[in-house]
């Protein structure tokens, strides 16, 4: 838990803390409006948490060795999470557009 100064950890675990408040408003705000979309852009958002949680893991405990599988989970998650969250802004954006039209 040394690996990281007290600032940066605070940082780092506000950020996961408001990813999962992220998620939770967008899955409210699909309740609300009744557009499924905006649920999958919320589920769209896991990996994203998955990769941060895995970051936060692997300096928790001081970057160890043993751990390094850890930062091939972080990686894929995040490029997982980039092609989810790309496929999800889509989706919203066309049940948007049908609604104009």
């Amino acid at each position: 838990m040394h690996a990281l100064s007290i600032p940066t950890w605070i940082i780092h675990v506000s950020s996961v803390i408001e990813w999962m408040a992220a998620i939770w408003f967008i899955w409210r705000y699909g309740e609300v409006t009744r557009n499924q979309a905006w649920w999958g852009l919320s589920l769209a958002m896991l990996p994203a948490l998955v990769s941060a949680m895995c970051a936060c893991t692997w300096h928790y405990f001081d970057n160890p060795p043993s751990f390094e599988w850890l930062v091939t989970l972080q990686a894929a998650m995040t490029v997982l999470g980039n092609v989810t969250l790309c496929i999800a802004a889509w989706y919203i954006w066309r049940s948007l557009r049908s609604v104009k039209e």
